[in-house]
């Protein structure tokens, strides 16, 4: 029986061929990171990485143009990553579980934060409920106190401003409490439909301002996430839910309250996170170029310095095997007022009662 291929197949498996041949003598091992110019050259190694990563992160295709398709966007994120990698020095990148998404598509999925509501209420200095705390430390990471729970997966959902507002809310309440109780995301996706609006986007304080008024955030697993929008289920009558009391705005563009909030507790901010490093970020103190077009909210659990370096360590929602372990470092003390990637441009922090 004649088996058809087609024209983009069969001139791929030609290349593979004469690309095989070419670099058949070179001996030394293929570098993710810091691979020789003429190993690009050698298809068929990259082929292998290609065909190592699927396992590693259990790809499945639904035909071989999908996979040829995904392994040609592969192949561009790799060149990305080490051309990158060999130009800064600060943080670096890697292959993880996008490196088969075009940028597009990646920031069609794993981004959310809308920003067409109205503008927040600006809260001045003067009404900043942390602005007469001085006794500011050399390094907070809320993670080690104990209120930080682990790094949680979005998924393709647009929901990261749940994240952020759940993030920060289990924060307040442990260090209230003494207590690290994970909530619910899908509990904000599915019913916080006032002005959010579940997987295509929302914003933190209206979040903030919803768990006030429905009486507090049910626990993770009486709520789980589905990673899609569900039928609002509040009124589950399963335990006591975690409440709230308020919800504040840190100055805007203030790196000095914006600290001071962070060394009182972990806080929810927004970021620009569309750059492409940032799809591919592996460690170090982010520093790369980005800008303030806000459309990812995040979590920040601390800061620090590192190697002469002030950075901000950021939670992110895209899972454990993103960066460093589902975090960001990301660097402060940048002379620009927005704070790198708009850092300081959009961040709140609700308030619990003793």
């Amino acid at each position: 029986m004649a088996v058809s291929i087609s024209t983009k197949q069969a001139s791929l498996f030609f290349f593979v061929f004469v690309s095989v041949l070419a670099c058949s003598a070179l001996a030394h091992e293929f570098s993710i990171l810091g691979y020789a110019p003429d190993d690009l050259a050698c298809i068929h190694k990259v082929i292998h990485l290609f065909e190592s990563w699927v396992v590693k992160h259990e790809k499945i295709y639904e035909s071989l143009d999908e996979k040829l398709h995904r392994f040609e966007i592969f192949m561009d994120n790799l060149k990305h990553i080490d051309e990158t990698n060999k130009k800064v020095s600060n943080y670096w990148l890697g292959l993880n579980e996008f490196a088969d998404l075009s940028h597009e598509e990646f920031k069609n999925k794993f981004l959310g934060l809308k920003g067409d509501f109205p503008e927040r209420k600006e809260e001045s200095v003067e009404e900043f409920s942390y602005r007469d705390f001085v006794d500011l430390p050399k390094s907070v990471d809320w993670r080690k106190k104990g209120a930080v729970a682990p790094v949680k997966n979005q998924g393709s959902c647009g929901s990261c401003w749940a994240f952020s507002t759940v993030a920060a809310v289990e924060g307040i309440n442990q260090i209230v409490t003494g207590n690290l109780t994970e909530l619910s995301e899908q509990e904000l996706i599915d019913c916080d439909t006032s002005f959010n609006s579940g997987c295509n986007g929302g914003l933190m304080d209206y979040a903030f301002a919803y768990i006030m008024k429905s009486g507090g955030l049910h626990k993770e697993q009486e709520y789980p996430y589905i990673m899609s929008e569900g039928t609002c289920d509040d009124k589950k009558d399963i335990s006591e839910k975690v409440t709230i009391s308020g919800y504040h705005d840190v100055p805007r563009n203030n790196e000095d309250s914006f600290l001071k909030a962070l060394a009182n507790q972990p806080i929810s901010i927004a970021i620009e996170a569309s750059s492409r490093d940032f799809q591919f970020y592996s460690g170090g103190v982010f520093d790369g170029h980005c800008g303030t077009e806000l459309d990812h909210g995040v979590a920040a659990v601390g800061y620090g310095t590192s190697k002469g370096l002030d950075y901000v360590i950021v939670r992110n929602s895209w899972g454990p095997k993103w960066g460093e372990k589902g975090y960001i470092r990301m660097k402060r003390k940048t002379a620009k007022p927005q704070g790198m990637c708009g850092l300081y441009m959009m961040a709140s922090y609700p308030t619990k009662k003793k």
